[in-house]
């Protein structure tokens, strides 16, 4: 398992709370050597997201339109990729969103 992304967001959430609690420079503490940043984690995954939709929609469109190169199977197949994509970025949405709630009930 993976626990590089895990550790960014813990990262992320105790500058967050070391900047709530007025501790400016234990939150502006520079990145280690080999961390990438959360946000652009999650853009670039959106990014990802947003082109494999684009591309599955216009894979239909060309299949629509009368396209002989394009097979039945493959828009389906993309459509389905598209499709997995968008639900997995809606669960990674819904457990930020929880995070973010548990961190903000948190007693300071």
């Amino acid at each position: 398992m993976d626990t590089n992304g895990i550790n960014q967001l813990l990262a992320e959430m105790q500058r967050a709370q070391a900047l709530a609690q007025g501790k400016p420079a234990a939150a502006e503490a520079p990145q280690e050597a080999g961390q990438v940043d959360f946000a652009s984690v999650l853009d670039s995954a959106l990014k990802d997201v947003s082109q494999a939709q684009g591309q599955a929609q216009e894979q239909a469109n060309r299949f629509s339109a009368g396209d002989p190169s394009v097979d039945l199977q493959n828009v389906m197949i993309d459509l389905e990729k598209a499709s997995l994509a968008f639900n997995q970025m809606v669960q990674v949405r819904n457990r930020l969103v929880s995070a973010y709630q548990d961190i903000m009930n948190m007693p300071v």
